[in-house]
């Protein structure tokens, strides 16, 4: 029953009181100084909330590294299973709105109506009937995050309770700052790791391709030759010019086979057309070597760094590769393009198509393993769109800052 006064005898006046504010605070400059992890470190503040203050629930999420949306870093049990799955773009629910506006908000009641909220069925919203949402900003980092706190009781939050949430807000944002630039520069020390470790196995795999040509090609086109030469001198030393003529001339066509074996090794390690017309003059190029299939070119000329065209060129040579030895098809497109800093390249065809998973490349068949490494090693993506019966599309995004 509820008083007279029409205040529940479960309602609440204050998130804490003055004397568990500083002992709260202290609590949580502790906990920030625990480690550089972004998700233990945002739990941690999201239980000592709730533990000390009158609220039920605390949410932390965290801007993610592309700036543009949040992510549940930490939350009060049971959500806690929610960290790291839940996401919002910026400006998408009370909290994106906090995070584009960098404002506070406070709904009393009826979360429904405000036009901001925008109910997420995994953190149960109904369940809790009042809400206040803070930024979370450090002074060097800007934005860091949006700190949320739920009662399942209606309750009017005091300015002194939003003070007290700000005061929060930015004794841990420093400190998530710090621990976000500690992950950032962690993850680029294992792409880097990863890099140098591709580029060795890439340029090994290239060593034994080129040893196999020399091998099979251009080492057995020399001892060949070599008979032909012990041929003709014996053909002079006995007098048979006739004969020494002959092994001359089938000689010489070794030379010629000997020389084009050797052009196409070394285009194999720099495609010489590149150097002369750059990448849309070589997928240019490229297309008419490749008369089985009809090719529709759309080719921007622009020139781009040389590792990014060489790897574009051979993704491409790749690419038709397979078109004219798996797809069937009859007519493919080129293209290529650069758009935002991003440089753009496309292949597809009109054949038969493979069941593939929506935007990975696929191990059985088409090779395209070797041309997702390519791309990875200058730090693009390549995505595969191929259905039985639907043709194929390979597609190779390179961002060129």
């Amino acid at each position: 029953m509820i008083p007279s006064n029409g205040v529940s005898p479960h309602a609440v006046h204050g998130l804490v009181d003055a004397d568990r504010e500083v002992a709260l605070l202290l609590d949580i400059i502790a906990a920030t100084s625990t480690g550089p992890g972004v998700e233990p470190m945002a739990a941690a503040v999201a239980r000592m909330i709730t533990a000390a203050t009158a609220s039920d629930v605390c949410f932390v999420h965290v801007l993610d590294d592309t700036d543009r949306s949040l992510t549940l870093a930490g939350a009060t049990p049971p959500f806690d299973e929610q960290v790291g799955r839940i996401r919002m773009p910026l400006g998408s629910g009370v909290s994106g709105w906090v995070a584009s506006h960098r404002e506070p908000v406070v709904i009393v009641s009826d979360k429904e109506s405000d036009p901001r909220y925008v109910p997420i069925a995994a953190l149960r919203g109904k369940d809790f009937a009042s809400m206040a949402s803070v930024p979370m900003e450090t002074e060097p980092g800007g934005l860091v995050g949006v700190l949320n706190v739920h009662t399942i009781e209606r309750r009017d939050f005091t300015p002194r309770d939003i003070e007290l949430l700000l005061i929060i807000g930015r004794l841990i944002a420093g400190a998530l700052h710090q621990a976000r630039l500690h992950r950032q520069l962690s993850a680029r020390e294992r792409a880097h790791e990863n890099f140098a470790e591709q580029v060795i196995a890439a340029q090994e795999s290239e060593r034994r391709r080129l040893a196999g040509d020399i091998h099979d090609g251009i080492s057995q086109r020399l001892v060949g030759l070599t008979y032909r030469l012990d041929a003709a001198a014996r053909a002079v030393d006995d007098g048979d010019q006739p004969a020494a003529a002959e092994q001359l001339e089938k000689a010489r066509d070794l030379v010629d086979l000997t020389l084009a074996e050797a052009r196409s090794a070394i285009g194999g390690l720099r495609p010489p057309v590149l150097d002369d017309l750059g990448l849309a003059g070589g997928l240019a190029s490229l297309a008419t070597s490749i008369p089985e299939v009809d090719l529709d070119l759309h080719l921007v000329d622009r020139r781009l760094p040389e590792h990014i065209e060489v790897a574009l060129y051979r993704i491409a040579q790749e690419g038709l590769q397979n078109v004219v030895k798996h797809s069937r098809a009859l007519v493919a497109t080129v293209r290529f393009a650069v758009a935002d800093g991003v440089a753009l390249l496309e292949v597809a065809d009109n054949g038969v198509g493979f069941e593939a998973a929506p935007g990975t490349p696929s191990s059985d068949g088409y090779g395209m393993l070797s041309m997702a490494e390519r791309a990875e090693l200058v730090g693009g993506t390549l995505s595969v769109i191929s259905a039985p019966g639907a043709g194929t599309t390979v597609r190779v995004a390179i961002p060129l800052e």
